[in-house]
């Protein structure tokens, strides 16, 4: 008999590992790793829903029939081994993990892997596309991934006769006071609560962050009708509002789908033919369709690529020399008084989310601009966060937030000041510092901490075309060293936790 292993991403009743299996030829093993837990200091809902969706998928497997060992070991590898002991497999397969350090570890142990088929587009399709193409613009992949996917399309045109929507996917914060949708929840159970018990014996401090709240799917069953609501009552408001950040309001019409992608629970595909039925129906409108699309078999997939084809340079990078640890806010262990900040930091705790502009434009920002040391930023988003894994978090982190790769992925630094801040969001109105000031005690700690970064880093990119017009303005500053004297108050503030 075989054991087919299932690694945590890979719940999904139709994973590679098992095509073809029945229960008389196959056992299943599951390995929750107690070194993985104890490696970094995981937000609850992040280890609580990994762990619980786990277990939820072995009694699902059992109940198809299977035999499940389900251990709780040392380590993955030492939970292998063990198994292998105990019931002496034929042969142990496993589905190809998403990280690169998985799959080292399945090789290493002389595991069988089959073809890991929760993207749309393979590592091995995704090198073989990048070729020797001089830029990797997602923009390209994305139309080449619509295109051999057919989603969206109308023949050989894209759907509404644009590929791109985004000139209607920016608009700032509505002020109509208009209600958002409400997440599903489900109620937390006996397993939900055995996994939070386990997590309290780990000790007061190696988890941070609230308990969950039920949004967060962890089976299958749970995370359709996440996806159901998504379609039906989030989409249809999703779209030009997309990039808006809105104090108290965390979620928006955000579809809060990318844990159950990540764990395999739902496939790309299914979500993207769900969201194109739901638009050829006159449900959802085509800016809000093309735009979920994006970034799902556009940015994610990208990500996931590039991550394979650039991860040891990934690991390495530090192209902007930056060496700051992780400031107090993000850790947690202060309070701020910048209100976006603020905001999605209470949003980080709460649910283990932010929104996409939340963790670019305002946490990726503030390490940006203050020079956060790019492994530091990696392992808390990647801990952080309920949608987190290296390969998420190494190439968003590196690449694009912190331009600390150079220029592989993204063709500027996505440096910004209050301004950005200001027509994206309603933060400002009532923030204590004001984001039209660069010195004094109330300026904008990101307007100061802009034009620092860009005196600080003059040289290393005043041969970016890009930033051309921002450099020029720079030298008009006639008070410039008094703004960059205000930055070494702000960071040090910073560091202190009194910002």
């Amino acid at each position: 008999m075989d054991t087919v292993w299932i690694l945590g991403d890979q719940l999904h009743p139709d994973v590679s590992s098992l095509d073809g299996r029945t229960p008389d030829d196959t056992r299943i093993l599951l390995v929750e790793s107690r070194t993985k837990l104890a490696s970094k200091r995981w937000h609850r809902q992040r280890a609580h829903l990994v762990i619980t969706s786990m277990r939820r998928f072995g009694h699902e497997l059992a109940a198809r029939g299977f035999e499940v060992d389900h251990r709780r070991a040392e380590s993955l590898r030492s939970g292998l081994h063990d198994h292998v002991d105990d019931h002496v497999p034929d042969r142990v397969v496993a589905m190809e993990p998403a990280s690169a350090a998985g799959l080292a570890l399945l090789h290493d142990e002389g595991v069988t892997t089959t073809r890991n088929t929760h993207f749309t587009c393979h590592w091995e399709d995704f090198a073989a596309w990048a070729g020797d193409r001089r830029g990797l613009r997602m923009e390209d992949f994305y139309r080449w991934q619509r295109r051999r996917l057919d989603i969206l399309m109308d023949g050989d045109e894209p759907a509404g006769g644009r590929w791109n929507f985004d000139d209607q996917n920016r608009e700032p914060p509505p002020t109509d006071g208009r209600s958002w949708p409400v997440p599903v929840q489900s109620d937390l159970d006996d397993v939900d609560r055995a996994v939070l018990a386990d997590l309290d014996d780990m000790g007061a401090d190696a988890t941070w962050g609230a308990d969950p709240t039920g949004i967060w799917p962890t089976s299958r069953r749970r995370a359709l009708a996440r996806l159901r609501h998504a379609v039906d009552e989030v989409l249809p408001r999703f779209g030009a509002h997309q990039d808006a950040m809105i104090g108290g309001e965390p979620f928006l019409a955000h579809t809060l789908l990318s844990p159950a992608l990540n764990l395999g629970m739902l496939t790309p595909l299914e979500v993207c033919e769900a969201v194109e039925d739901a638009h050829r129906d006159g449900r959802v409108p085509i800016n809000a369709a093309e735009g979920f699309i994006r970034q799902v078999i556009g940015w994610r997939e990208y990500v996931w690529g590039l991550y394979w084809l650039h991860r040891d340079e990934f690991l390495a990078a530090n192209a902007m020399d930056a060496r700051r640890p992780l400031p107090p806010v993000l850790a947690g262990r202060a309070d701020t008084d910048m209100a976006c900040v603020a905001d999605t930091m209470t949003s980080v705790h709460d649910h283990s989310y932010a929104h996409h502009i939340q963790r670019l434009m305002v946490l990726g920002n503030l390490a940006l601009l203050s020079g956060v040391e790019p492994r530091a930023m990696v392992d808390w988003m990647w801990s952080s966060f309920v949608d987190g894994a290296e390969w998420v978090m190494l190439p968003n982190v590196v690449g694009m937030a912190l331009y600390a790769d150079g220029g592989i992925m993204a063709t500027k630094p996505y440096a910004a000041g209050g301004n950005y801040i200001d027509r994206m969001s309603d933060h400002c109105g009532d923030c204590r510092y004001d984001r039209r000031a660069r010195t004094g005690d109330d300026a904008c700690p990101f307007t100061t901490m802009y034009w620092d970064f860009l005196a600080r880093h003059r040289e290393r990119l005043s041969d970016n075309h890009r930033l051309g017009r921002q450099l020029a303005n720079l030298d008009r500053l006639s008070d410039l060293d008094a703004v960059r004297a205000r930055a070494r108050e702000v960071l040090a503030a910073l560091d202190e936790g009194t910002l």
